[in-house]
């Protein structure tokens, strides 16, 4: 059985290494990124307030005009 530090060092060594291969956004790209998410985010919670209040209208026509 391994030892458990060595274990954790070994994965701490590898993460890193794995860590330095990635390539990471500018800033200008996290920005963009970014806007592009809160964005889509707000057009989304539009849409399901809209589709809520045109289900809810929907059902309460037929259940009080029954």
């Amino acid at each position: 059985m391994e030892n458990p530090v060595v274990a954790i060092r070994g994965l701490y060594n590898e993460t890193v290494a794995e860590l330095k291969k990635c390539s990471w956004p500018t800033r200008q790209e996290l920005y963009e990124s970014t806007l592009v998410v809160v964005s889509s985010l707000i057009i989304l919670s539009v849409f399901v307030v809209a589709v809520d209040f045109i289900c809810e209208a929907a059902v309460r026509y037929i259940t009080v005009g029954l």
